[in-house]
């Protein structure tokens, strides 16, 4: 069996384990942001996230189109940790019948999700290629994302060694879901960051590009993620807190829980310097920050000004009881 079994802790991916193993030599590479399949001298980069009404949105908050934009562009992150050029998208929508969305017919309202679908597509060079539609309980937007690389980035790549590095800031997108939980508008900023998160496509090839090893996108916040890579690379990642680029305003210890930033962590050789930090911002117009680096061991070690921390907690869909 050749499933990725090194997973990093939580509920979630303790159910994750008990699955691989019952799949057994049908499993095959799970365990990483994407599937690949070869085919010929390239790879197909295969993947699909379900958004679901009250867990991953609310109807009272985004419009539908942002419901569609968002439930797309958490998907086609997956193919940016990959380093996976988009090739498209297949969509299967649960929609409520008649009752709800304010007024309008349930194809009112798929027709305002997939609007959604098709302008996260269209922004990173993707075509929507087709899906189903079925009648549900609730608003269900599941995303299946096809993509390409010739140079796959995985996450079991990471050596001793590595600088660990990540793109853009963090923390914009709690931020907003704490207004909102609230009952308040975010400002501008922070509404985009939540409502309309950008898959860093381009950025994922060019970190390939620049010799990265292992690479993974924040979805369930930083040290969680972090110890995924920990895990499957067989590594002790190593976070300072205090360099961890933040969204404006947004405390560093929140900025690294936050989950669904979408940002991408990646292990960079050690000879990867700020001064090719800085040629990666001028090539892609995208921040890129060293916050720690790997080293021999286990695990996720997070100091704070030097000062061992417990890693921030992320999000877990599974929690202990």
């Amino acid at each position: 069996m050749s499933a990725n079994l090194r997973l990093g802790g939580g509920g979630e991916f303790d159910r994750l384990r008990r699955i691989f193993a019952r799949l057994g030599r049908t499993g095959r590479d799970l365990g990483d942001d994407c599937a690949l399949v070869r085919v010929g001298r390239a790879w197909l980069a295969v993947s699909i996230d379900l958004s679901l009404e009250g867990v991953h949105f609310r109807t009272d908050w985004l419009s539908f189109a942002d419901i569609g934009r968002r439930s797309a562009a958490a998907a086609l992150s997956d193919l940016a940790a990959e380093a996976a050029a988009p090739i498209g998208v297949l969509v299967s929508l649960g929609v409520p019948g008649k009752g709800r969305g304010r007024g309008k017919g349930e194809g009112d309202r798929a027709a305002e999700i997939m609007a959604g679908v098709a302008a996260a597509a269209r922004s990173v060079g993707a075509s929507v290629l087709g899906g189903d539609l079925v009648r549900s309980e609730r608003y269900i937007v599941d995303v299946c994302v096809l993509g390409w690389t010739t140079h796959p980035v995985r996450r079991d790549g990471a050596r001793p060694g590595d600088g660990l590095w990540v793109t853009g800031a963090l923390g914009g997108a709690q931020a907003a879901l704490r207004s909102l939980t609230r009952g308040q508008r975010p400002g501008p900023a922070l509404f985009r960051r939540f409502a309309h998160p950008e898959p860093r496509i381009a950025a994922g090839r060019r970190l390939a590009d620049l010799g990265a090893r292992a690479m993974i996108d924040i979805s369930d916040g930083l040290a969680a993620d972090a110890a995924h890579l920990a895990a499957a690379s067989g590594v002790r990642v190593e976070i300072a807190l205090e360099q961890v680029p933040c969204f404006r305003g947004v405390d560093r210890h929140r900025a690294a829980a936050s989950g669904e930033e979408f940002e991408l962590l990646a292990a960079l050789p050690s000879r990867f310097r700020e001064r090719d930090a800085q040629t990666f911002r001028r090539a892609t117009g995208v921040p890129l920050t060293r916050i720690g680096r790997c080293a021999r061991g286990s695990g996720v070690r997070v100091t704070d000004s030097g000062r061992s921390i417990a890693p921030p907690a992320g999000y877990n869909h599974f929690p202990a009881r």
